[in-house]
């Protein structure tokens, strides 16, 4: 027996998370897409997990170059986040577009996002989504505060003071 799905989408929107951007780049081309399924694996070795939509072209992209680059995106970065969650497409197809990028073989590194290059080591098909395990292979700490989702909304992290 599982869940129901709209308790199950409810129950997820509480959950806040890390804004994060995976791009790729390698034969099949360079492509990046805000992503909510981020997390670390293993630090031995530093290994992590993302998961994106099969039939997305980032997924396709990730698969057919075998790395990808994920970018925590800072807490300024809403504009961003849009941006290559396909907010813009009709305006801008290349969601690169005008954006200073550090160019790596894994994929682009967008400003003041903390990186990890990753080659990916295995993935799997579960339902509606492609799971990717990325050998990380280098890390661009960029020491910012990160942006984070919740409830259908950004939000900023900050300390809980004592009162």
């Amino acid at each position: 027996m599982s869940a129901a799905r709209d308790a199950f989408v409810a129950a997820m929107r509480q959950v806040a998370a890390t804004v994060t951007v995976v791009t790729s780049d390698g034969p099949a081309g360079r492509m990046g897409a805000t992503v909510s399924a981020f997390t670390s694996l293993s630090a031995d070795p530093p290994t992590v997990l993302v998961c994106l939509k099969t039939d997305s072209r980032i997924a396709k992209s990730v698969a057919a170059n075998g790395v990808f680059t994920v970018n925590v995106l800072h807490e300024d970065a809403i504009e961003l986040a849009q941006r290559f969650a396909g907010a813009f497409d009709d305006e801008t197809p290349d969601r690169f577009h005008g954006t200073e990028v550090t160019p790596t073989e894994f994929g682009p590194i967008l400003p003041r996002a903390t990186a990890f290059t990753c080659r990916l080591e295995q993935s799997y098909i579960h339902s509606t989504h492609l799971i990717c395990i990325g050998a990380v292979t280098g890390i661009s700490n960029a020491g910012e505060k990160p942006l984070t989702y919740m409830h259908g909304a950004f939000h900023v992290v900050r300390p809980k003071t004592d009162r």
